[in-house]
């Protein structure tokens, strides 16, 4: 049993979700005891100059209205910061993730909170946690070439110090939904809780 879970859906849709259905299944065979849910299909605001002075200015020196302009990215690291697991719902849009979880990443990859710079490189400050991502694709292959999603997704955990990933991939759905689906969710059911 896991303690609690993040759970982030990315789909635009709402019904008809494969990567929703999927991450609900995933949350089942986990059963957490507590479920923090984020929604990205509700948006998220994309950082803008003022988000970047805000957050570029030390935080005893920040006014109220850059304190204010950085409330909404504080509650999503708060968010992280509270559960053991993150389950990603992430479906593939023209070969990459969809923008309102790119907007999610902007908001919570922040220097000297979630991650620091080190004369080795960057290193990740949110370590001790795990990410179950769900794909779901029309026609992209997960892992091929033409896939973008799944490596950056990867990549940007790991830059915040998230390295335990798995992926939950039903690709190629429009190809062969019974296959993607079936193999879908045999990789949940292989999942530890």
């Amino acid at each position: 049993m896991t303690d609690t879970i993040l759970r982030i859906d990315a789909s635009a849709r709402r019904d008809g979700s494969v990567s929703r259905d999927l991450t609900d299944k995933v949350i089942d065979r986990l059963a957490p005891n507590r479920t923090i849910t984020r929604d990205l299909a509700d948006g998220l605001p994309l950082i803008d100059e003022t988000w970047v002075g805000a957050n570029f200015t030390p935080a005893d020196q920040r006014t109220p209205a850059q304190a204010e302009k950085l409330a909404l990215s504080d509650t999503l690291i708060t968010e992280i910061t509270s559960a053991d697991t993150l389950v990603i719902g992430l479906p593939i849009y023209n070969f990459g993730v969809p923008a309102a979880l790119k907007a999610w990443i902007d908001q919570v990859a922040r220097a000297g909170v979630t991650f620091q710079y080190t004369e080795t490189g960057p290193k990740g400050l949110l370590s001790g946690k795990r990410a179950i991502v769900v794909v779901a694709s029309g026609g992209t292959e997960a892992g091929s070439e033409i896939d973008f999603a799944t490596g950056y997704i990867r990549h940007v955990l790991g830059f915040i110090g998230i390295h335990d990933v798995t992926l939950v991939t039903a690709d190629r759905l429009m190809v062969d939904a019974d296959a993607a689906l079936s193999s879908a969710a045999a990789q949940v059911e292989a999942l530890a809780a």
